[in-house]
């Protein structure tokens, strides 16, 4: 079971999505989203938009 809980940022800026995975807490930067299996999927609407906006900024770099 995953369940969005919300993000926290960090120091230097960043953003971790937080997670609940089979009851543990799980605090997810957004490059390392691949490794958790179904974890992108439970994001909202919001989040990915924002997600895909990073990676059209980061692209045109």
């Amino acid at each position: 079971m995953i369940k969005y809980m919300g993000t926290k940022k960090t120091d230097d800026g960043g953003v971790l999505y937080i997670f609940l995975i089979n009851g543990l807490q799980k605090e997810v930067r957004e490059s390392a989203l691949k490794q958790y299996p179904g974890c992108y999927e439970a994001l909202p609407a919001a989040a990915k938009a924002r997600i895909l906006a990073n990676r059209a900024w980061m692209s045109k770099l």
